[in-house]
């Protein structure tokens, strides 16, 4: 359930309607640095998820890079970091995600990338996304890492190769045992795929409607909505639930408590969030950014968060993951997977989920 945010996207559409702030940056194409094999000097600032700069993540950029002054500060969504950009807070480099990263654009506070600059762009998952690129074709940000969202069985009560679908979420055989993430996207779109609702992140509010009564139709089947990824390992660990949806990181902790558990790539696809380093409209160390950058890039780095849990977004940095771990990090996972991206009628998705935890 990394980088989602529970309940927030109506929150999210009122800062981005509201937000005129935070202007007066540049927006033009950040230039590519003279000489990139040169090392980072100065001060950077980053502004990302906490885990996007665990210790193991980032010492390597450090030592590689002991004359740069590396100023990290963390958010817990980008419509938060969007309201402190706005507010004046400075950072150079910062993390967004396609399904939150609406009120960065809104306010202006990104700067499009030399994709030229990356020379490992166009090697990673999500690079070839339109969600990736503003309207003028640019790139925003340079995907840096993703999670796909399937389901997860107890394979001590469900047989693996019976469950191929969404719909086998919602089936009856299970009703009781079955828990569904608390989150307006994956459970509505968890829903729009099994209704054979393809685009389930652009869906008319119609389509919202029609997932909602379906959601309704099977509320009883569900022993919980899960509030977080701690939550939903309890919900196995107990027995109380032996199908869910849920991603890869969260199926890898069930098996390392001792839970017979299974991830599976439904077959109309998996959803995925992504997120990436961008660099800000008022950055100040530009080239320093593009280091960072191009560092998160690297096979070496996607190894690191492959070790993580996380899927390596550079294929090249499979062989170099831990055995344990390759299965989780192989990109192959992100395969047909849909991006989460904010529906541009978000408040109708958030007042439908909380009609369905209403009842």
């Amino acid at each position: 359930m990394r980088r989602q945010v529970i309940a927030t996207l109506l929150a999210t559409v009122a800062i981005a309607a509201a937000g005129c702030g935070g202007g007066s940056g540049n927006t033009e194409v950040a230039p590519a640095p003279d000489d990139p094999s040169a090392p980072a000097t100065g001060t950077l600032k980053l502004f990302t998820y906490g885990d996007t700069v665990a210790d193991q993540m980032i010492q390597p950029f450090e030592k590689a890079n002991p004359d740069l002054n590396l100023e990290i500060a963390t958010f817990d969504s980008n419509k938060a970091a969007a309201a402190k950009l706005a507010g004046g807070f400075e950072a150079d480099v910062v993390e967004v995600c396609t399904d939150e990263m609406e009120p960065l654009l809104a306010r202006g506070l990104l700067r499009p990338l030399d994709e030229k600059a990356v020379p490992a762009f166009h090697e990673l998952a999500f690079a070839d996304a339109p969600e990736v690129r503003d309207d003028a074709g640019n790139v925003l940000f340079v995907p840096a890492s993703a999670g796909p969202q399937g389901l997860i069985v107890n394979t001590d009560q469900i047989d693996p190769a019976d469950v191929k679908s969404w719909t086998d979420l919602f089936d009856d055989a299970y009703a009781g045992n079955a828990a569904l993430e608390a989150t307006p996207l994956t459970a509505l779109g968890a829903a729009a795929l099994a209704l054979g609702l393809d685009d389930p992140m652009n869906l008319s509010d119609d389509q919202v409607e029609e997932a909602k009564q379906y959601l309704l139709d099977h509320r009883d089947n569900f022993r919980a909505f899960a509030e977080s990824d701690a939550s939903m390992v309890n919900l196995f660990k107990s027995g109380e639930v032996v199908i869910a949806d849920g991603g890869r990181g969260t199926t890898q902790a069930m098996i390392d408590d001792g839970v017979p558990v299974e991830w599976i790539a439904p077959e109309e696809g998996a959803m995925s969030w992504v997120c990436g380093l961008a660099i800000t409209s008022k950055a100040q160390n530009i080239d320093a950014a593009y280091k960072l950058i191009n560092y998160y890039a690297s096979p070496e780095a996607q190894a690191i968060s492959g070790d993580m849990g996380f899927v390596a977004m550079n294929p090249k940095a499979l062989p170099m993951v831990s055995p344990a771990f390759q299965k989780s990090a192989d990109p192959r996972n992100l395969d047909n997977a849909i991006p989460q991206t904010e529906p541009d009628n978000a408040d109708v998705y958030e007042r439908a989920w909380q009609e369905v935890q209403a009842q």
